[in-house]
């Protein structure tokens, strides 16, 4: 489905009425169901995904183990994805729909012409530089310094202001997984923060009080 150009996300606001008149000519709209893998590490870019609806998680995978980067919301890119099309280098990223998602897709041939012919299109991307170093710094100040209790607190409020649901329908390994651990830490922490009083697990979900 191609876009109509009343139909271009805030984002874009800023941009040349020429470079707008180029993305509804090129981009594609699209709608991807949940738990998607729309990109995975080795594998070459072909498009940019802009999120108009829904939500997509970016994490990198090693030995085994997961770890979150960062979520891609509504009116932002994958930064990484840009990066790695315009260099043409393989992923070094995984992306997947965390929710049903709405988004716009702009092949990569056609960015790499567009940041040549309208530089206003290096603002959005820079934009989208500086909030992605910002949330990975924010990841990294968690793994290093933070308790696990916190770590696994901070990030269940952030799924649910992310998803706007609670209970969360989310299991002890998948979680352990985001994070970057074992199932039985999260087991064991999750108990302590039920003792707490900060959540209550539900047969099949998760309730943050």
């Amino acid at each position: 489905m191609t876009l109509k150009e009343e139909n271009i996300p805030p984002a874009f606001s800023h941009l040349s009425p020429d470079l707008v008149s180029e993305i509804t000519a090129t981009a594609i709209r699209k709608e991807i169901p949940k738990d998607t893998e729309i990109l995975r590490e080795g594998q070459y870019v072909k498009v940019i995904p802009i999120v108009l609806e829904g939500l997509i998680k970016v994490f990198t995978r090693h030995e085994g183990k997961e770890l979150l980067l960062y979520y891609i919301r509504p009116n932002e890119s994958c930064i990484m994805s840009f990066s790695a099309s315009l260099k043409n280098e393989p992923s070094n990223i995984y992306a997947v729909t965390e929710e049903d998602t709405k988004a716009m897709l702009l092949p990569v041939d056609k960015v790499a012409d567009w940041t040549r012919q309208f530089p206003d299109i290096n603002t959005l991307f820079f934009q989208q530089y500086n909030l992605r170093y910002g949330e990975l710094l924010e990841t990294i100040h968690h793994v290093l310094f933070d308790r696990m209790d916190k770590r696994l607190y901070d990030y269940l409020q952030e799924k649910v202001k992310l998803t706007n649901k609670n209970p969360l329908k989310l299991s002890h390994r998948q979680i352990a997984n985001e994070l970057g651990t074992a199932r039985e830490v999260i087991s064991r922490v999750m108990k302590k923060l039920e003792s707490e009083g900060k959540l209550q697990q539900l047969p099949n979900s998760i309730k943050i009080l």
